[in-house]
């Protein structure tokens, strides 16, 4: 009897043993699939805050300056960055710089994308009080009370690029102001409410 007894717990650890064996390739495969997935699921966190910066080729066609701007991380805005673009957008009449509403440096980046990130000329950012006062008096078409002075507005064009192609792309974005100027060959676009006017 003992010795039945000695041979079945022999088979039955055995069985025992080669069934925690079985088990083990599934473990080993669960455990990989986890960190297989956890692997991809970083991947796409990275490539995700990668694709969430935003990055500017602008000129000023005034003073003949070009930068690339990446002014957006892809959390925060760029202090150091922002301040480049206020003194790319500076008043040229009287070299004075102002603080630019970054959404406004948003709109350009949804222009500029549109357009296959192709370089934008900003024909006029900031104007001091003193300079849209100036040009009030000698075009109408000029506000007197000018986003301009606020650091909310800029009018651009985009090299190789229609105006009136700008016109609609901003038109589309369905914020702020947007002025047509084809005569001056420029679009005036701006972060107050949404509005549009052509001259």
């Amino acid at each position: 009897m003992d010795k039945i007894n000695h041979h079945r717990r022999k088979w039955l650890a055995i069985g025992g043993a080669a069934l925690g064996l079985s088990l083990i390739p599934g473990i080993v495969t669960a455990a990989s699939t986890k960190s297989t997935s956890k692997t991809a699921s970083s991947n796409k966190t990275t490539n995700k805050s990668q694709t969430k910066t935003r990055t500017l080729l602008i000129k000023n066609i005034n003073t003949n300056e070009t930068i690339q701007s990446t002014y957006f991380n892809g959390k925060s805005y760029n202090k150091a960055e922002l301040a480049r673009l206020d003194h790319l957008f500076r008043d040229r009449r009287t070299n004075q710089v102002k603080a630019i509403d970054p959404k406004l440096f948003d709109k350009l980046y949804q222009l500029q994308k549109q357009f296959g990130n192709r370089q934008i000329e900003v024909i006029c950012g900031y104007r001091t009080t003193g300079s849209n006062s100036a040009m009030h008096s000698k075009n109408k078409n000029v506000a007197k009370n000018s986003y301009h002075t606020l650091g909310k507005a800029v009018d651009i064009r985009i090299v190789g690029v229609p105006l009136k192609s700008l016109r609609d792309a901003a038109l589309k974005l369905k914020s702020g102001g947007v002025g047509y100027y084809p005569s001056n060959n420029f679009v005036h676009v701006d972060t107050g409410p949404e509005r549009s006017w052509s001259s």
